[in-house]
C-alpha cells in the first residue's frame, strides 16, 4: 500500500490487513529498521518522504474518513456572503463539495478540483487565478497565479499541505504550490489550516503558512496512542492557534463525537489582517485547551 499510494496512515493499514493498531505500528518499526519505509505521525511513507509528494490518486484515498470529517466541521466556518480562498488538495475539495449551498459565496481558488466541486452551485461564484496547470494536484501554478491574486482581500483562506509542526507551521513538498499558497494566504485575513493528524509533526521542503500566521486547524481525533500528534496539537496551541477537533471512525467503527460549534472568530476590535499576525487563545474558559492537554495524556 505505501508503495502505491507513497504515504499510508496507520489507521487506514489497520483496516485493510484486519488488524490492531499497535500490531501494525510494530510492523511498521521493523519495516523501517530495514530501510524499506520511512515512520511519520501516525503513518509511514516511502524512504525520502521529506521530498516525495504524492500525486492526486494516491492522497484521493489517504485517511478519507479524516478528511469528510474535517471538511464538516470546516464548513461551519463559512457564512453566507462571505468572500474565501481555498487552496489545491484533495481535504480542501471535501470542504468545497459541502459549501455549494451556501448562499452568496465567492471562492477564489487556483484548483480545478475546488472548482469542479462547485460548477453546479447556483448560488456560489468561483473565481479561478490564472497560471500553468500542474497535473499532480489539478492546481494552476506559476507566476500567473500569483499575480492574479494580487490586490485581493478575502475574509478566510483555506489551505491544506504536506505537514504541518509547531515549530515550523504548514509546509509542502513543492517549491511551485508552495510559492501559490503563500500568495493566498496573502490575500486573506485569517488563515485556516486543514490537516488530517497524520500530517501533525511531518516537515517538508518548502514553508507555506508559518505558525504565527496561522488562525486556525482543523484536524481529526489523533489515535489514543499517538503521543507525538498530541505533543504537536498542544505545541500548536500554546503558540495560539485555535484548534477545532472533528471526529472519525476508527477500524472498528466506532465514531468520535464531532465537535459542531463554530470555532471562536477573531476578537472584539481587531484591526483587519490581524488575524495575519496572531491568533486568539482558544477560548476563554479553556475548554479546547484542556481537551487537547488530555490529548496529550493519553
Amino acid at each position: 500500500m505505501v508503495r502505491a499510494n507513497g504515504a499510508v496512515s496507520l489507521r487506514e493499514l489497520a483496516r485493510v490487513v484486519q488488524t490492531s493498531e499497535v500490531t501494525v505500528r510494530r510492523d511498521v518499526r521493523a519495516l523501517e529498521a530495514e530501510g524499506l519505509l520511512d515512520r511519520r505521525h501516525g503513518g509511514a511513507v516511502l524512504p525520502g518522504g521529506f521530498t516525495r509528494e504524492s500525486g492526486f490518486p494516491q492522497k484521493s484515498h489517504l485517511a478519507t474518513a479524516e478528511k469528510t470529517a474535517i471538511a464538516d466541521l470546516a464548513a461551519g466556518l463559512v457564512e453566507e456572503g462571505e468572500a474565501i480562498v481555498i487552496g489545491a488538495g484533495t481535504t480542501t475539495q471535501e470542504l468545497a463539495r459541502r459549501l455549494a449551498r451556501v448562499p452568496g459565496l465567492t471562492v477564489v481558488t487556483n484548483s480545478l478540483l475546488v472548482a469542479q466541486a462547485l460548477a453546479h452551485a447556483n448560488r456560489v461564484e468561483v473565481v479561478m487565478t490564472g497560471g500553468t496547470l500542474r497535473g499532480s494536484n489539478y492546481a494552476l501554478v506559476g507566476s500567473g497565479a500569483e499575480q492574479s491574486l494580487q490586490g485581493l482581500r478575502v475574509s478566510k483562506a483555506f489551505l491544506s499541505g504536506s505537514g504541518l509542526t509547531a515549530e515550523r507551521g504548514l509546509s509542502t513538498s513543492n517549491m511551485l504550490s508552495a510559492s501559490v499558497d503563500r500568495a493566498l494566504v496573502q490575500a486573506a485575513a485569517e488563515v485556516v489550516v486543514l490537516a488530517d493528524h497524520t500530517k501533525l509533526g511531518t516537515d517538508t521542503m518548502f514553508q507555506t503558512v508559518p505558525t504565527d500566521v496561522i488562525t486556525r486547524l482543523v484536524t481529526d481525533e489523533p489515535p489514543a496512542h499517538d503521543d507525538r500528534a498530541a505533543t504537536e496539537l498542544q505545541a500548536l496551541a500554546d503558540q495560539g492557534v485555535q484548534i477545532g477537533v472533528a471526529g472519525a471512525g476508527g477500524p472498528g467503527g466506532e465514531q468520535v463525537p464531532v465537535r459542531r460549534a463554530p470555532l471562536p472568530g477573531p476578537r472584539r476590535g481587531q484591526a483587519p489582517g490581524a488575524g495575519l499576525r496572531s491568533a486568539a487563545p482558544l477560548d476563554p474558559s479553556g475548554t479546547d485547551r484542556a481537551r487537547v492537554a488530555d490529548l496529550r495524556r493519553r
